[in-house]
């Protein structure tokens, strides 16, 4: 794509189509979108950009004829725009293959992996690079990231440069027409592998389909490259047991090869000793709390460090990291409760999230108000799993199941069932049909010193603006 093109995108408002489209258009492309709905940010980033987005779907949204569009991976046949796309022989691809093919030849790819962690990761891993930058120009990034890190204000970046490209690597598949996961699209020169867990459950089958899945990515780094790789899980050890490179375990093992030690937290900030083979690399600061921050933080440390990116300027870059765009966000703070947005998309990730809350607001009332909207949680496969998350909360509050007509019966997850698990360990948790009805509930209920998590992936019916609105009306 040597020329300017008129590309469309179908799901733009993907977290890396959005980024993607920024990207084209810095190419000198001209770049138009659709998507079914729009929430921030990434609705934020394609207004800053200028990018027109059409709502809803519609062949009208195609015309006049794009050269080429980019189908996202979220669209499915049925899709009234891919479908008019395939009757009429409009040239067609998807994000991932657009990435290798325009953006990776001539530069070093260095790939973010796992089920939890990635964005942050990866986001971390820039800033290092970035930091490192200014006395060593060569280390300049370009990235994608799954999320707005907040120390560029945006998702992406792409220098002229033939330097390394920082990509986070999504295990989800790529397009109707390519099953396979995106990350096998970018032939990783090294790679931070973090957590290997049950996910995805509309496309994974079990955990050995999602193994599968990482011991393709590891297999592709060539023998010259390095796999960074959590030492806390027996499916990551297995996942880089037969890698070709060098493999470099990270965490709190005592034969790790990236050991952490003497942690310690102060409200919302962590602090670290880093060893690299037994002997002291650095001290290391970060402004967020919890574990797994620490985990991500020494991941990245660790990848750049490897690629001969100074401690110091690693130092330097996490103490001034500030962090994610729904990642631990504090969105509002009205008559002294304190709004927090996560991006929630598995039990996981909600466990590590309330713990990192009891870490920095301890002592305060902790709330988890829960959308299940992702395609791992609105499944009763991890039902259980879910309870024990929540639990970690003072009180939780879940919606209804988003979209719950598209997940058949058997597989669906029942809120109420999670409630009533959790009433029955003796911790209040109550079900509601949406965002107004649980506003309405809650809020005679929240008390100054409260903090409440808002948990899900997606726009949760305007929650995060009506909760401050309707706490400063008094309700």
């Amino acid at each position: 794509m040597q020329t300017s093109k008129h590309i469309h995108l179908i799901g733009i408002c993907g977290t890396a189509m959005a980024s993607l489209a920024g990207m084209l258009q810095a190419r000198g492309h001209r770049i138009t979108g659709s998507d079914a709905a729009a929430y921030p940010p990434m609705s934020d980033v394609l207004a800053a950009l200028g990018i027109p987005l059409h709502q809803p779907y519609a062949e009208a949204n195609l015309s006049p004829r794009p050269d080429l569009v980019i189908v996202g991976n979220a669209i499915s046949r049925g899709n009234v725009e891919l479908e008019h796309v395939l009757d009429t022989r409009i040239p067609f691809t998807s994000m991932a293959a657009v990435l290798h093919d325009e953006f990776l030849p001539g530069r070093k790819s260095l790939v973010v992996a796992g089920t939890h962690g990635k964005t942050t990761t990866t986001s971390m891993l820039a800033w290092i690079y970035e930091t490192a930058s200014r006395t060593r120009p060569e280390f300049a990034p370009s990235f994608l990231i799954g999320g707005v890190a907040e120390n560029f204000g945006t998702s992406f970046m792409v220098r002229a440069e033939a330097r390394p490209f920082i990509l986070e690597g999504d295990e989800y598949d790529t397009a109707f027409f390519d099953k396979g996961p995106k990350f096998l699209h970018y032939f990783p020169d090294a790679v931070i592998l973090t957590h290997v867990e049950f996910d995805h459950a509309d496309i994974y089958p079990d955990l050995a389909a999602v193994k599968t899945a990482f011991k393709r990515l590891v297999n592709l780094i060539p023998r010259r490259g390095r796999v960074v790789a959590f030492d806390g899980s027996e499916n990551v050890s297995e996942c880089v047991s037969k890698a070709f490179c060098a493999v470099e375990r990270y965490g709190f093992g005592l034969e790790s090869h990236w050991r952490i030690t003497e942690m310690r937290h102060e409200g919302g900030v962590t602090h670290w000793t880093l060893l690299r083979a037994g002997a002291p690399f650095a001290e290391l600061r970060l402004p967020m709390a919890g574990e797994h921050n620490a985990l991500n933080a020494t991941a990245a440390a660790a990848l750049a460090a490897g690629q001969g990116v100074p401690a110091e300027a690693i130092a330097e870059a996490l103490a001034t990291f500030r962090s994610v765009k729904r990642r631990l966000e504090v969105r509002a703070e009205v008559n002294g409760v304190t709004i927090i947005d996560d991006f929630a998309h598995h039990p996981t990730a909600i466990r590590e999230t309330l713990r990192a809350l009891r870490t920095a607001y301890a002592g305060r009332r902790l709330w988890a108000v829960l959308e299940p909207r992702s395609n791992t949680l609105r499944r009763n496969v991890f039902e259980a799993a879910l309870v024990d998350s929540l639990a970690l909360a003072d009180r939780s509050v879940l919606a209804a199941v988003f979209k719950s007509e598209a997940i058949p019966a058997a597989e669906r997850l029942h809120p109420e069932n999670v409630a009533a698990a959790l009433r029955a360990r003796g911790f209040e948790s109550a079900v509601y049909a949406d965002a107004d009805a649980i506003v309405a509930a809650i809020v005679p209920e929240l008390r100054s010193g409260d903090v409440v998590a808002i948990l899900s992936n997606g726009g949760f019916g305007g929650i995060y603006e009506k909760l401050p609105k309707a706490l400063q009306h008094g309700g």
